[in-house]
């Protein structure tokens, strides 16, 4: 089994007031031991993010950002990388892709953190990643990240109506009424298949954040996802969120980790 994981880790691991939570991300990751891990938010780690990959074991491919902050897809060796790059498009963080070796053919990995302020920005992302994974050839793909996006079908209006309006109008359309959605919904009318209804475990709704660190902008949401191609989809197994030890205090959003039936080639 190759086991993929998705975190936003909070301004690079440490907060403003000093505040160093990069030993509890270390943890965390050494725990679940993810072949592939995609991370995102990782101000300040443009020079340093190879030291801290060391330490979990991994080797880091980073994709800087023009407006944001940079994000990232880290690889387990003896994983073979095929290609590493990033989404050539003005994403307001970044996106980056990494295509893997496998004995079922290559899996390439696009680790995104999408627009946290606009709904038709984040549909406008959406489309330059359905685009790119079209660039794939429609074999082993996978979206990871935080897409900053509800969930398309379910009804979120009690959770919106909890956050103080600037946050809640982030997750609304211009008329301030209707759920904006729009972002995943094109990714998945895109083909892509969400793993977590797929295969995810018993806690109800996946929620991603927030933790217990804090997350003032959120109210019980589910904005992590791995969305993968239909071939991909049928090797997932054990989608599951990390909670609990340092998962808690480590960001303010949860990891995202699930199961693929793949091996290294």
């Amino acid at each position: 089994m190759l086991r993929v994981m998705t975190w936003n880790i909070r301004t690079g691991g440490r907060d403003r007031d000093g505040t160093d939570r990069r030993d509890r991300i270390v943890s965390v990751v050494a725990a679940q031991r993810p072949d592939v891990l995609a991370l995102q938010e990782l101000r300040g780690l443009e020079r340093t993010l190879p030291g801290l990959a060391e330490r979990m074991g991994l080797v880091p491919y980073l994709a800087r950002s023009c407006f944001g902050q940079p994000v990232a897809v880290l690889v387990r060796p003896p994983l073979r990388v095929l290609r590493s790059g990033r989404v050539r498009r003005p994403f307001h963080h970044a996106a980056a892709r990494v295509e893997v070796a496998t004995r079922a053919g290559p899996l390439t990995v696009f680790s995104t953190h999408l627009d946290p302020y606009s709904g038709g920005r984040r549909r406008m992302e959406a489309d330059w990643l359905a685009a790119a994974v079209r660039r794939t050839g429609g074999g082993l793909a996978l979206v990871a990240g935080d897409l900053n996006t509800l969930e398309p079908a379910v009804d979120h209006g009690a959770r919106l109506a909890g956050l103080a309006a600037p946050y809640r109008r982030r997750h609304l359309r211009r008329d301030g009424r209707t759920v904006d959605t729009r972002a995943v919904a094109r990714l998945l009318d895109g083909g892509l298949v969400d793993l977590w209804p797929r295969s995810g475990g018993d806690e109800p709704g996946g929620l991603t954040v927030p933790t217990r660190h804090g997350g003032a902008e959120f109210a019980g949401m589910r904005l992590d996802y791995l969305l993968a191609t239909p071939a991909l989809a049928e090797r997932a197994h054990a989608v599951r969120v990390v909670r609990g030890g340092d998962a808690d205090a480590a960001s303010d959003h949860y990891p995202l980790l699930a199961e693929l039936d793949l091996e290294a080639a």
